[in-house]
């Protein structure tokens, strides 16, 4: 028996069942971990970072706090001398900063300054110098911009 449309014999296509999205396959749970870890490890090194680098937020927040009271006191120059004092010994304890004075203190803070920034030994000088004067010899302006100098030099 042969009909005259022999197209109307054929039956439509099935395809089968899809698995649906879980559970899935196993390279995407490798992917899920490889990620989970790399976020994990992300978090970790920013947190470091954040850990390492808090004395030198707080340091430029207390610089901050010295450019607002700006002067041409000696107390004002000690504690901005202070303030170098505690970052040099956070940053460099091995060369025990807080115990140097004079040429040994202008010297450690000129050996941690970037490249090319050696002219400014005579501001150094006068900084160093203005703690302890009864009449500072450095102005407030630029001791201000060697601290900033020195302490943005002063990264982990």
């Amino acid at each position: 028996m042969m009909p005259d449309d022999p197209l109307s014999q054929l039956r439509d296509i099935h395809l089968p069942q899809t698995g649906g999205f879980w559970p899935p396959a196993p390279g995407w749970w490798v992917l899920t971990f490889a990620l989970l870890i790399a976020i994990a490890a992300l978090v970790w090194l920013v947190r470091r970072h954040h850990r390492r680098n808090r004395w030198l937020r707080l340091a430029r927040a207390e610089l901050a706090i010295l450019e607002h009271t700006a002067s041409r006191e000696p107390q004002w120059f000690a504690q901005l001398n202070t303030l170098l004092k505690r970052v040099a010994r956070e940053r460099y304890p091995d060369e025990q900063p807080e115990a140097q004075s004079g040429d040994q203190w202008i010297a450690c803070l000129l050996s941690h300054l970037p490249e090319g920034k050696i002219a400014q030994r005579p501001v150094v000088e006068a900084l160093v110098n203005s703690a302890w004067q009864p009449q500072p010899t450095a102005e407030p302006t630029q001791a201000l911009d060697f601290a900033r100098t020195w302490l943005e030099a002063q990264k982990c």
